[in-house]
């Protein structure tokens, strides 16, 4: 009985959704019918077949709920494109000729899409498709609405993979299809953005057999890089991972990670496939599960199991939920765009009758098409938004092939980057490391995060190229085992790389060390030749006192500097200073010495000209007056002046330049003690300038890159000679330039160190410079190889620790006390301008400035002269430079001297407006400070007569 009753209860459950809508539609008969073709491959295709049942639902679903409100009604025309491109572009022609649809569903493959988006474009018929790659655009084809996800908003998901555990490398694989090919920029770029390196890209034909499948897994078995990214449509995906697990690369250390069309099918695949793909990561839109996606997935099960009985596995994925979205939307936009009939308008007339203008064009097209762009609302993907005829998409799920499926191992999201649980974490750093996911079981089901990077199958350890040099042997020293001819290489950068590769990666490298030399054991070449054989794949890595230079760095990358490197000059050491009778010369330079003479001139002519018309000691002949100008402001370098000033612009002046005078002899007299006391090592030499000015040798360490230092530093090179050891440095530098010597040796700064560490060399030479800066000495790896980030950061804690500096300390022990006094040796005494300039600028300023009011305010009281018409130039620079030799009036007590009645003023005859008295027969007296008397003539031409009277004999 209750099998019965719920038999019957599941009866009418099925009539409320099928049976019912169909009586409804048959009944209404006043619904507009609106043509639309669907465009799906339905033979062997899982994604067609299941697109294709969604599709109906989504429309039964719709008018079921919303019939009675509605006046139009979408009528399908399904035409199967045979996953064949011809086949799709003939069932469009035929839709759009023959039936005349208003829109298109489908197809849902690329390389379909694209010719039929341009026959949409002719005919104004929107074209509704979930094809996801990023080369077919709405902005490129105003009808194409893209109902499902855009291939490229899924890049920035995976580069925060290969972030989070730090991958510096990645190989590309991918489907050699329009929607293959389209992500790939764009996963480049997003790659680049964090500092990741596309090594490798693959194109597989989608036709691919296995043989050929092998072939291209077996170039992949032989690279380094062991994180792979592949971009694959389930068909070509099937057959691709069953050969990646037999030849061994899903095993312990390889990542396999695929983008989201295939995680999305995951389930559709074979359970074999799925075997063979353990460990693997994927991305894939998020979903929110819901009670209605959850009715729906029950309802789908049981009608797609009725409609195709033969297939064994199937599972509702997320293009099944694009296409139910995208044909609601097309019947709410359908109704919106109020379309009244669907008939084409034709051309006037064509005689060719397969160009598509004979098709015509929809008049509804348009209207249609903005209407689906409008649409907004709650489907079963999510929120069916679309922005620039796009669906959005804002969370992808993380998840980890396990078993007999996937597990979700978190979330990425634009805002929050990779978290756990989609929401907003708490307290989020942006760090989006490893932490931010679930535990992941990786190929191999191994535990460990693969590093990423391995040695290669075939090369079982890494070519190291050492450089094979005589003389100096600390820093790196190559020689052969006498019975078993194996290389024996030593020295302290071999100690620093051992020390890294050996103990400070996390994991193992074995490595051999290769000489570069030749058959006769005699270098094979200069240090730029050995770091290009890298470049041409005969080396992995160069190991030795190899300096980081820009043009190395263009065919190899270097990692960080373990030492501290720039180049110098070895000169010898001059005698005793003090030995010089000029060496009171030595505490200022000359410029210094010009510059304190010309201010000592310019201030005593400064002084002279404010005082001279007021002061009788700055008067006299000009023999006198020129040695006052000298004497003064001289006198004043000991404050020995005896001159009572009277103007005040002068005392101001001489203020200033006191204090000048005061700073300069102290720092005179502190650096001459100094010279005097304290024993100074002088170099020879203490520019590379001077060198080349004249035409003094200069010696460099054969095989390194001096020589073309040199030439870059327009050296001539006929001037220069090499040398090998420390033995023929000292004899080179103790012969000198003339007698077939050097006056200098160009080195780096660690190996000058070496040198003179050496007591028998650091009395008698020194260092000077650098004079060319270089980034130090590195280890030189491929371009791109991923051993440079995990060396280099290793460099750096081992810098940290001082493990760098305890084996320096072992190959050179602690320096010797000389060589630490190389930079005593090297400084210059010698007080220059460039310490003074602010001292000078005041006194220049002080001495300009009044000597600019001095000249102001003697024009002003002789604009009388300058004003004159009836002179000429010349006679006024006369009567101005006799009224500067005047001596300026007195004001005089009147108790002490008495003003003639009759006084008037004595001026130069040649004056045209000189004011005389009336009586030209009467002699006038003038008292002037000075007690000097003038008096005019009957034609009142001055009398050059002075007369030196009492004032009070004048008033008798």
């Amino acid at each position: 009985m209750n099998s019965q009753l719920h038999g019957l209860v599941l009866l009418l459950v099925m009539s409320c959704y099928y049976i019912l809508p169909l009586f409804g539609a048959q009944n209404d008969s006043s619904l507009i019918e609106v043509d639309v073709g669907l465009i799906l491959d339905m033979d062997d295709d899982f994604v067609g077949k299941m697109s294709r049942t969604c599709i109906y639902m989504a429309l039964e679903d719709f008018y079921a709920s919303h019939g009675q409100n509605y006046t139009t009604k979408i009528v399908l025309h399904p035409r199967d494109s045979k996953s064949d491109v011809v086949e799709a572009v003939s069932a469009a022609i035929d839709l759009l000729k023959n039936v005349q649809v208003q829109a298109i569903l489908g197809p849902q493959k690329s390389t379909q899409l694209g010719f039929v988006l341009d026959i949409g474009k002719k005919t104004q018929v929107p074209i509704i498709s979930q094809a996801t790659s990023p080369t077919l655009s709405p902005s490129d084809n105003p009808y194409f609405i893209r109902g499902g996800q855009n291939g490229s908003s899924q890049v920035e998901s995976l580069s925060a993979i290969v972030k989070a555990f730090g991958w510096r490398e990645v190989v590309l694989i991918y489907e050699d299809t329009e929607f293959g090919r389209g992500i790939g920029p764009y996963l480049a770029d997003s790659f680049l953005g964090i500092s990741t390196q596309v090594r490798y890209r693959i194109a597989m034909s989608v036709s691919a057999t296995y043989d050929h499948i092998l072939q291209e897994l077996y170039k992949l078995k032989t690279l380094q890089t062991r994180v792979f990214v592949v971009h694959m449509l389930p068909s070509l995906a099937s057959r691709f991972f069953l050969k990646v697990k037999e030849v061994g690369m899903m095993n312990k250390g390889y990542v396999w990670i695929i983008t989201d069309v295939l995680t999305n099918l995951l389930d559709s695949l074979d359970a074999n496939v799925i075997g063979s793909m353990q460990g693997v990561l994927g991305v894939k839109p998020y979903v929110r599960n819901s009670n209605e996606l959850q009715n729906f997935t029950q309802r789908w099960r049981k009608r797609f199991r009725r409609e195709h009985p033969d297939m064994d596995r199937f599972e509702l994925s997320l293009c099944g939920l694009w296409a139910y979205d995208s044909a609601t939307a097309l019947a709410m936009a359908v109704e919106r765009s109020g379309i009244a009939h669907s008939k084409f308008k034709k051309p006037v007339s064509t005689n060719n009758l397969i160009d598509l203008t004979a098709i015509g064009y929809s008049k509804m097209g348009p209207r249609l098409l903005q209407a689906i762009k409008k649409i907004k609302f709650q489907g079963l993907s999510g929120e069916f938004h679309l922005v620039d005829g796009q669906l959005q998409q804002s969370a992808f799920q993380i998840v980890n092939v396990i078993g007999k499926g996937e597990m979700e191992i978190g979330f990425w999201t634009r805002e929050y980057g990779i978290s756990k649980k989609l929401r907003s974490p708490i307290n989020k750093n942006d760090t989006n490391d490893e932490k931010d996911l679930e535990a992941i079981i990786w190929p191999g089901r191994s535990s460990v995060v693969p590093k990423g990077w391995e040695i290669p199958t075939g090369e079982q350890k890494l070519r190291v190229g050492v450089p094979v040099k005589n003389g100096i042997n600390e820093f790196i020293k190559v020689e052969r085992h006498p019975q078993t001819n194996a290389v024996i290489a030593t020295g302290f950068c071999i100690d620093v790389f051992k020390e890294i590769m050996n103990h400070a990666l996390p994991y193992a490298v074995p490595y051999e060390f290769i000489p570069f030399e030749t058959r006769d054991g005699e270098p094979a070449g200069d240090y730029n030749d050995l770091v290009y054989q890298i470049y041409l794949g005969n080396y992995d890595a160069v190991v030795g006192d190899v300096t980081i230079l820009a043009n190395r760095s263009n065919s190899v990358d270097f990692t960080l500097p373990f030492t501290e490197s720039s180049v110098a000059m070895i000169v010898p050491i001059q005698d005793d200073g003090r030995k010089n009778a000029w060496i009171f010369m030595k505490p200022l330079q000359m410029d210094l010495w010009l510059t304190i003479g010309v201010f000592f001139i310019f201030t005593g002519f400064v002084v002279w000209v404010l005082e001279h018309r007021e002061n009788k000691q700055f008067r006299g002949p000009p023999s006198k007056q020129v040695g006052m100008i000298f004497w003064f402001s001289f006198s004043t370098l000991v404050f020995a002046h005896r001159e009572k000033l009277v103007s005040n612009l002068s005392r101001f002046v001489v203020i200033v330049w006191v204090f000048v005078v005061l700073v300069l002899t102290s720092s005179y007299t502190a650096s001459l003690t100094s010279m005097l006391t304290v024993e100074k090592l002088q170099p020879s030499v203490t520019d590379i300038k001077d060198l080349r000015r004249n035409g003094e040798y200069v010696g460099y360490h054969n095989g390194t890159f001096f020589k073309a230092l040199l030439r870059s530093k327009e050296f001539n090179l006929t001037k220069s000679r090499n040398y090998s050891t420390f033995e023929q440095y000292d004899d080179a530098l103790s012969k000198g330039s003339r007698n077939g010597g050097v006056a200098a040796i160009i080195h780096e700064v660690p190996y000058i160190r070496l040198f003179l560490s050496n007591l028998k060399y650091c009395t008698k030479y020194t260092m000077v410079g650098p004079i060319y800066k270089t980034a130090g000495f590195g280890f030189a790896f491929p371009k791109g190889s991923p051993l440079v980030p995990d060396v280099s950061r290793q460099i750096l804690y081992l810098t940290e620790e001082g493990k760098i500096a305890q084996i320096r300390r072992q190959w050179f022990g602690e320096e010797a006390e000389c060589a630490d006094q190389d930079g005593a040796r090297i400084t210059s005494d010698s007080l220059n301008l460039e310490s003074f300039k602010g001292l000078f600028l005041v006194a220049a300023t002080s001495l300009i400035s009044t000597l600019v009011i001095f000249l102001s305010t003697f024009l002003y009281n002789n604009r009388v002269i300058l004003a004159s018409n009836e002179s000429s130039i010349w006679q006024k620079l006369r009567a101005m430079s006799r009224a500067f030799d005047e001596e300026a009036e007195k004001s005089f007590d009147a108790s002490k001297k008495t003003k003639p009645a009759n006084e008037v003023m004595v001026v130069p005859s040649d004056c045209p407006q000189s004011p005389v008295t009336s009586n030209p027969h009467l002699v006038e007296w003038i008292f002037t400070d000075d007690d000097h008397v003038f008096t005019t003539t009957e034609n009142n031409t001055p009398i050059h007569e002075t007369l030196e009277i009492e004032v009070n004999e004048a008033k008798e």
